[in-house]
């Protein structure tokens, strides 16, 4: 059943009820904006999604012309949910690389900027050409090829936010290498681990990072730790950075800036299958050990294209910006692939929004005449803190619209956005997705779609969400809440977990048969609209970043004198969800200043610094069903301060354990 809202009313298209909507919250897309949208009004949205649904290969077909193939498909699309088999645009034939470069070039555009690169130092910018970034990646391209990289390598990058990475991401597919981005603050442990997972042949990382406050952030040192149990690495490629001294393994170890400088500048793109792997990007598994996440060529790439033009009604003179790390999913469909395909002019940015002052984002946004700005609700969080003083003393008149991305936004924060960001002038898109979907599923079109404070809004094109039961059965009508699933295919949509496909099936397709399950819970409210209730696993949502409990309570567990740990998520104003750990010390162990702060260097060490527990509390025990299954739902409401709706603790080995949990006092 499909609600989709039209003018004032909500349509049930299979049985034509509607409902008006009457809500003082909801705001309207202003009239400036309609007149050359993509999207231009309502009516035209339900128009477009009600085609996409009822003929979704020939729409997907019709979307494809976008991305320019050496090949057709012969098929468009063969999915089994119940296999968990996805295939889009089956033997089509293209190049990531090319389309995000080359065609732009060949088209004349080979002068518009492409990449503008924002340092951590506001006095440090560069911006490069779809010309001058065409050589650099057929440059380091035959680069790789020298380290003898093939189609179908697995490349590791292990950098911050310098324009080398784009680079490099752009020189793998053009290659037909497989890249995984890992997220510069992760630890030389889980940088080994995602190295070892998909046996990567060579490494690419520089001398040290920058980041706000933080100089010379050990990235070589780091890499070199993990690097002692790799055994798949032949090489590493090393960018100069800071120019600080580091240790270079001879044999091993090259500088990017020695081995471009006379590679040629003759580097053909590779025709690559639509369905070759285009990356693998690791995100928390419950189960404690990440999941490489495997996207394809073809399908990815339209996907990412379409979403990008589509949702922030991009047109070719449009400066964009995604603030996301490009070591995230946000950073590779909305910084990388989907801008630079459309042939648009994206920001890099290196910074933090805090440095040099809490003004900084707002100065990026008026020095380079920002149209699209995309950010995270915790970065407005922060922000708004620090009250209205440094936005007010920018100008912003470039900002178009407004987008936020990572976890669900709460209506004080969506408001404040609304009105002194964007000066009750500029759409706000609330997009919901997931790493494992290539790209954005629900989201208002900013011409299109009235929205509501904290509302993902809508479907986009060619999505159809559903909301289950716990014993899988379709909850149809508004005004309902349950499990968050997709009953059918869309071409970014994740393939495999990068050598386990069974754990694949497993986590998103075994609980439901015939539903791709998200994990998320969801409510559709009165008017047909989407709202994202949370996890409902035990993976945390903290600052955007999915992170494993069971990752946090290993790395908990490898604390001296730590007996057992159990992490839960709870309300935080700034992160939107912390981590809260609830620690076992061993018998005759004793808290203390030096066990806390082993926790904490503990899960820096084996996960980073953003996964550190915002609070620890000590406990004598953990609350166990007979079985010995910790309850965290119990945990849960303690760390919530909600222990009046506890439910029934009669099934606990011994109840008594939750009055000391309640009693307990927090340590960080």
């Amino acid at each position: 059943m499909v609600y989709i809202l039209n003018a004032l009313t909500i349509k049930c298209l299979n049985k034509g009820k509607s409902i008006m909507v009457r809500d003082n919250n909801t705001y309207f897309p202003s009239s400036k904006w309609l007149e050359n949208a993509h999207v231009n009004s309502i009516d035209k949205y339900n128009e477009i999604y009600e085609e996409s649904i009822k003929d979704p290969d020939q729409f997907w077909t019709s979307v494809a012309d976008r991305i320019d193939w050496y090949k057709r498909w012969d098929k468009v699309s063969d999915v089994d949910y119940n296999k968990a088999k996805i295939s889009w645009y089956l033997n089509g034939k293209l190049n990531v690389s090319y389309n995000c470069i080359d065609r732009h070039v060949e088209s004349g555009n080979g002068d518009k900027t492409a990449i503008i690169w924002e340092g951590n130092d506001p006095s440090e910018d560069k911006k490069y050409t779809y010309s001058e970034l065409l050589i650099r990646v057929k440059k380091f391209a035959n680069v790789l090829k020298s380290l003898g990289v093939k189609k179908g390598d697995r490349v590791c990058l292990y950098m911050q936010m310098i324009p080398e990475l784009s680079i490099a991401m752009l020189a793998c597919c053009r290659i037909g290498a497989v890249h995984s981005v890992v997220f510069g603050a992760f630890s030389a442990d889980s940088l080994r681990d995602r190295i070892n997972d998909s046996s990567c042949k060579i490494l690419i990382t520089q001398d040290t990072g920058v980041r706000g406050v933080k100089n010379n952030i050990p990235m070589k040192e780091n890499a070199d730790k993990a690097l002692i149990n790799t055994p798949s690495i032949d090489s590493v490629v090393v960018v100069k950075r800071t120019g600080v001294n580091i240790e270079m393994v001879d044999g091993r170890d090259v500088w990017w800036h020695e081995e471009t400088i006379n590679a040629s500048e003759d580097c053909e793109p590779v025709e690559m299958d639509s369905e070759d792997p285009l990356f693998i990007l690791y995100t928390s598994g419950s189960t404690g050990k990440p999941k490489g996440v495997l996207h394809t060529s073809g399908g990815y790439l339209v996907y990412a294209s379409y979403t990008h033009e589509i949702i922030f009604d991009y047109k070719k003179n449009d400066v964009y910006w995604c603030t996301a790390d490009i070591g995230w999913i946000t950073g590779h469909s909305y910084i990388v692939y989907g801008p630079m395909s459309n042939g648009a002019t994206t920001i890099m940015f290196e910074g933090v929004p805090n440095y040099p002052d809490f003004g900084r984002f707002w100065d990026v946004v008026d020095k380079h005449n920002v149209n699209q700005f995309y950010t995270a609700p915790t970065a407005l969080r922060a922000l708004m803190k620090e009250g209205n003083t440094w936005v007010e003393s920018r100008n912003l008149s470039s900002l178009r619209i407004l987008g936020t991305v990572g976890e669900p936004i709460k209506e004080p924060e969506w408001k404040w956005y609304n009105k002194i960001i964007g000066k009750e002038n500029c759409p706000i898109v609330d997009t919901w997705w997931q790493t494992e979907t290539g790209g954005i599923l629900i989201s208002p079109l900013p011409a299109a779609t009235p929205t509501k404070p904290g509302s993902a809004t809508l479907p986009f094109f060619g999505i159809n969400p559903v909301l289950l039961s716990d014993e899988g059965e379709e909850i149809e009508g508004n005004n309902r809440q349950g499990l968050l699933a997709l009953n059918t295919s869309w071409p970014g949509q994740m393939r495999t977990i990068y050598g386990d496909h069974k754990r694949f099936f497993d986590t998103y397709f075994s609980q439901f048969s015939g539903y791709y399950f998200t994990g998320d819970g969801a409510k559709r409210d009165k008017d047909g609209y989407y709202w994202i209730t949370g996890r409902v696993d035990d993976v945390l949502n903290i600052s955007g970043h999915r992170i494993g409990t069971a990752e946090v309570e290993g790395a908990i567990g490898k604390a001296n004198g730590v007996a057992e740990a159990a992490v839960v998520g709870f309300p935080h104003d700034i992160k939107g969800q912390g981590i809260y750990a609830f620690v076992t010390l061993m018998t005759g162990i004793d808290s203390s200043e030096i066990i806390l702060k082993s926790i904490i260097s503990s899960v820096a060490k084996e996960i980073g610094p953003h996964a550190k527990p915002d609070k620890v509390q000590f406990a004598p025990a953990l609350p166990k069903t007979r079985s010995g299954k910790i309850m965290r739902r119990i945990l849960r409401k303690i760390a919530e301060k909600d222990v009046n709706s506890m439910g029934d603790i009669s099934t606990l080995a011994d109840p008594s354990v939750v009055e000391s949990l309640i009693k307990g006092s927090i340590q960080v």
